[in-house]
């Protein structure tokens, strides 16, 4: 049942809730510095019990922001932050941050069983063009109290409106191995990092680095409460041609994320669209495998 959710839209952000708990702040971030690339994140996101499952503006990487949607590599754009990945040089800081613009929010559906949302979004260049719109869904179709769980589901289309193709890839289409993050990316406390991670028939991150799998499982203890917390997260689907991969890593830091074009670019000629839809499940307790593999295998969307 999700009749627990409400929510509560600010100017600056959407407060999602259910049963005294804040869950989630949907923040819009208008006002982050330029080397972030600025772009709306979730940060906190909470488990039912309040134990706190996002980190935010970590030292490592001050752009990583608790549950975000981004790209690292667009036809020369970063929309993910920092400095940018070029063959043979390493990573390199250069003028071509872009930011991701909230324009507005619509269909805000503010409790109920259909608890959700929809943002329409600007793509924009560091040299103030156009090149994406984006329209992003979020719903909250399953909260369950017994077992200690709440599911949010992301949809969104990227249409291309820059006049010309975009290609769309990432660190590892760059020329980097093993480093195709972006898309829905999301960094998790630093106490989780060494934090174990499970997808069917596959246990630890260096075997999942890059591979393909329905679900993939991580799990962390808390710092400042007793017990820890589990975050189930599904590959989705994605209309770009290339199959979803996982960039996933417990250590040095904790980070995980379904990614797009992990190590294929996607081509969109000019008025083409991506859309790419993807479950998380958030869950107030670290279980054992097999267990967390039937809920995961029950919640598949």
């Amino acid at each position: 049942m999700s009749e627990g959710f409400t929510l509560e839209e600010r100017d600056d952000a959407i407060i999602l809730s259910a049963d005294g708990v804040q869950l989630g702040r949907y923040e819009i971030a208008s006002g982050a510095p330029a080397a972030e690339a600025p772009k709306p994140y979730w940060h906190p996101l909470r488990a039912l019990d309040g134990g706190l499952l996002t980190g935010y503006r970590p030292w490592d990487h001050r752009w990583h922001k608790g549950l975000q949607m981004t790209w690292t590599a667009v036809s020369g754009q970063n929309f993910w932050g920092g400095p940018s990945y070029v063959e043979g040089e390493g990573y390199v800081w250069k003028d071509n941050l872009g930011q991701m613009r909230h324009e507005r929010f619509v269909n805000v559906q503010s409790d109920g069983p259909d608890a959700g949302f929809t943002e329409e979004l600007t793509w924009i260049t560091a040299a103030g063009q156009r090149w994406l719109t984006e329209t992003r869904t979020h719903r909250f179709p399953a909260l369950d109290a017994t077992l200690g769980y709440w599911v949010m589901d992301f949809e969104t289309t990227l249409r291309n409106v820059s006049g010309d193709e975009l290609r769309l890839g990432s660190p590892t289409t760059e020329g980097r191995p093993a480093a195709g993050y972006t898309g829905l990316f999301l960094r998790m406390p630093r106490a989780w990092t060494g934090g174990r991670v499970i997808a069917p028939g596959v246990v630890g991150a260096d075997e999942l680095m890059g591979a393909e799998a329905p679900w993939v499982a991580f799990s962390g203890e808390h710092d400042d409460v007793d017990g820890g917390a589990t975050v189930i997260a599904y590959a989705g689907t994605s209309s770009g041609g290339a199959p979803v991969k996982w960039f996933v890593r417990s250590e040095p830091f904790p980070v995980l994320s379904p990614s797009a074009s992990f190590d294929e670019e996607i081509v969109l000629a000019d008025g083409e669209e991506v859309r790419l839809t993807h479950r998380n499940v958030f869950l107030d307790r670290i279980l054992g495998d097999e267990e967390l593999t039937t809920l995961a295998e029950g919640l598949t969307p």
